[in-house]
């Protein structure tokens, strides 16, 4: 995380956030987690910055940690990964199956 005396401003995180996200490929997931580490926030702050991004990026892509996509947008996201070859286990993104993004892990 980064230091409260070194901290970006809301705005500013929400920008990288929205960067990040829309960085990730068509086909590929990341984990809050993984945002989180690379804008230096905590997980679930940077679920609540995802939240806060309009429909103009990939939002979609963006699932928790156990392959949980989101439930915002009515329960759409499912459905949106599946359009974009996404392999689900269940009810999960099967992150085995799915390549990893640019810049993110594969936890």
């Amino acid at each position: 995380m980064k230091p409260a005396s070194g901290a970006a401003s809301g705005t500013e995180l929400v920008a990288e956030a929205r960067a990040v996200v829309a960085s990730i490929p068509t086909g590929h997931v990341m984990a809050y987690g993984e945002i989180a580490a690379i804008i230096g926030v905590g997980p679930r702050q940077a679920g609540r910055l995802v939240a806060a991004l309009d429909e103009d990026v990939p939002w979609w892509r963006v699932v928790y940690a156990d392959g949980t996509p989101a439930s915002c947008h009515g329960g759409t996201a499912p459905e949106l990964l599946r359009r974009e070859g996404v392999w689900f286990r269940g009810e999960r993104v099967d992150r085995s199956a799915t390549p990893p993004s640019p810049g993110g892990g594969d936890s």
